[in-house]
C-alpha cells in the first residue's frame, strides 16, 4: 500500500442526499426478498454511508480537509479511503479518469491482478493454462494440485466463476471438512457480490479453524454491507482469541476513521504501535491528526521518525515542509519542499507540492510569489479546484472581479462538495449588489457546511435586505 500524506490546507465537504423514490408493490417485494438489501435511512452512528452521523462527529471541513464522501483526509491512502471514489453513478460518470482518482467502473476487477503473478506471462503459442479445457473435476481430486491451481484462476487468470467451480468440486471431495477451501469459497462470493453467502462460508471456516485472514475477510464483507458496528465486534472477538495482532487493531482504528470517531481511530493507532512501532501507517495517521489539532511540532516528531525508518517519498518531504512552516522552523520548510519537487513521480504529485509553496508565500505575505505558484499548481493538474479557488481570492484583491468570477465558478464546477467557493461567489456577488446570486450561492455554501458561521451571518444579512425590500 502506498502511503501519501496529503496535509493539505484545505477543506472539501460532500453531503450525499438520497432522492425519495416511488415504488411500486414489485418493487417493495423485490427489496424484501433481497438479502443484499441495507436500510435506506441507518442509525446515527452505524452507518459508512452517512459519514455526518458518526459518534464522535468528526473535525470541521474548515480546520481539516475532507474526501469527496465526506470524510477527513486520513493520512494515509487505502483502497476505501480514496478520495475520488464516487459515491453515486452520476459523479462517477462525471470524476476524470487519472491515475490518483476513479478507476472506470468496467476496468475495476483488473486491480485484482497482483504483480508477483506478472512473471507468469502468455506465450507466443497460446495461453499458459487454457481453461476451458480443464477437466476441474479430475483436478479437485487431487488436493495439493488443487490450491495451487484455484490460486493461478483466481489471481492471475481474475476468472472467478472457474475459480468457485474448482472449490466447490474440491470442499465436496473434502467432505466439506477443510477450512481452507471454504474461505476460497467466501473469496469468491465476495468478488462476485454475494455478500451473504460469503458470510456463511466465512463462518463455516472460522468454526473449523480460528484465523486472522479469515476474521479479516468477513469484516470486508460486513462493510461491504455496511454493517462497521458488526465488523467492529468481529475485531474485538478476534482480539479476545489473539491478543496483540496488529491487523486487527488497525482495522478497528480505519472502522473509527471512516466513522468520522478520530479520538477513537488515534487511540488504538496508538496500541498498534505499541505492538509494532514500524508501522507506517498508523505513524502517517497519528502525524496528520496531530498536525490538524495545531500541534505541528508533534506531528513533526512522526514524520521525521518515518525518515529514519527508511521511507523517501515526496509526500513525507511535502508533510515535513508543512510541518515545519507552521512549526515556525523556517531554515527547514524551503529545503523540504524542494526535495518533495525533486521525488514528485507524476504531475499531480508536483501540484501538490506547489499549492502547499502557495500557502507558505500566502504565509509569509509574498502575495506574487502564491499567485505564481497556484499558476504552476494548475500547469501540473489542470483540474486542482483549491488551486482555482485561491487564486480567485488573489484576483479579487487585485480589484479584478470578473476573473476572479470565472475562476470561482471553475472551482465549483470542478469540486461541486467544497464550501469556500460558493461562499466567496456569495461575498464577491453581495459587494457588487447582486444579491439574488450571493443568496443561491451561500444557500450552495450552507448545504456543503451547514456549521459555517460566515455563511449564516450572510444568509441571514441578504434575508433582511430582502425583506426591507
Amino acid at each position: 500500500i502506498q502511503a501519501a500524506w496529503n496535509l493539505k490546507t484545505r477543506a472539501l465537504t460532500e453531503m450525499v442526499y438520497v432522492d425519495e423514490i416511488d415504488m411500486d408493490q414489485e418493487g417493495i417485494a423485490e427489496m424484501i426478498l433481497d438479502e443484499n438489501a441495507i436500510a435506506q435511512v441507518a442509525r446515527p452512528g452505524t452507518s459508512l454511508k452517512l459519514p455526518g452521523t458518526g459518534q464522535g462527529g468528526g473535525p470541521s471541513p474548515a480546520v481539516r480537509p475532507v474526501t469527496q464522501s465526506g470524510r477527513p483526509i486520513t493520512g494515509f491512502v487505502r483502497p476505501s479511503t480514496q478520495s475520488g471514489r464516487p459515491s453515486t453513478m452520476e459523479q462517477a460518470i462525471r470524476t476524470p479518469r487519472t491515475a490518483l482518482t476513479a478507476r472506470p467502473i468496467t476496468s475495476a476487477s483488473g486491480g485484482y491482478v497482483r504483480l508477483g503473478t506478472a512473471s507468469m506471462l502468455t506465450n507466443p503459442d497460446g495461453p499458459f493454462i487454457n481453461l476451458s479445457r480443464l477437466n476441474l473435476t479430475k483436478y479437485a481430486q487431487k488436493p495439493k494440485l488443487a490450491k495451487a491451481l484455484f490460486e493461478y484462476i483466481f489471481h492471475h487468470e481474475n476468472d472467478v466463476k472457474n475459480a468457485l467451480d474448482l472449490a466447490a468440486l474440491a470442499t465436496e471431495h473434502a467432505q466439506f471438512k477443510d477450512w481452507w477451501w471454504k474461505v476460497q469459497i467466501g473469496k469468491c462470493y465476495y468478488r462476485l457480490g454475494l455478500y451473504r453467502e460469503a458470510e456463511k462460508q466465512f463462518k463455516s471456516a472460522l468454526k473449523q479453524q480460528d484465523m486472522v485472514d479469515t476474521i479479516l475477510y468477513l469484516a470486508k464483507v460486513y462493510l461491504r454491507l455496511d454493517q462497521p458496528v458488526t465488523a467492529l465486534n468481529l475485531f474485538k472477538q478476534g482480539l479476545d482469541r489473539f491478543p496483540g495482532e496488529v491487523t486487527l487493531i488497525c482495522g478497528i482504528a480505519r472502522i473509527y476513521e471512516e466513522m468520522n470517531n478520530i479520538s477513537s481511530a488515534a487511540e488504538y493507532y496508538k496500541d498498534v504501535l505499541k505492538q509494532d512501532n514500524t508501522h507506517v501507517e498508523a505513524i502517517a495517521c497519528i502525524g496528520s491528526n496531530h498536525f490538524y489539532s495545531d500541534q505541528p511540532e508533534i506531528a513533526l516528531r512522526f514524520y521525521r521518525r518515518l525518515l529514519q525508518m527508511g521511507v523517501y517519498n515526496c509526500q513525507l518531504f511535502n508533510n515535513l515542509g508543512l510541518c515545519c512552516f507552521y512549526a515556525q522552523q523556517y531554515d527547514m520548510t524551503l529545503s523540504s519542499f524542494e526535495r518533495a519537487l525533486f521525488l514528485a513521480e507524476n504531475e499531480e504529485e508536483a501540484a501538490d507540492v506547489w499549492y502547499n509553496l502557495g500557502h507558505v508565500a500566502v504565509g509569509i505575505g509574498d502575495l506574487n510569489l502564491a499567485y505564481q505558484c497556484f499558476k504552476l499548481t494548475l500547469v501540473n493538474n489542470n483540474d486542482y479546484a483549491e488551486a482555482y479557488n485561491n487564486l480567485a481570492v488573489l484576483e479579487m484583491r487585485k480589484g479584478h472581479t470578473e476573473q476572479a468570477r470565472a475562476l470561482l465558478q471553475t472551482a465549483s464546477s470542478l469540486a461541486p462538495h467544497m464550501y469556500e467557493p460558493h461562499f466567496n461567489v456569495a461575498i464577491l456577488s453581495e459587494k457588487v449588489g447582486d444579491l439574488q446570486r450571493s443568496y443561491t450561492a451561500a444557500q450552495k455554501s450552507e448545504e456543503a457546511f451547514p456549521g459555517h458561521v460566515d455563511t449564516q451571518q450572510l444568509i441571514k444579512q441578504l434575508k433582511e435586505h430582502f425583506a426591507m425590500l
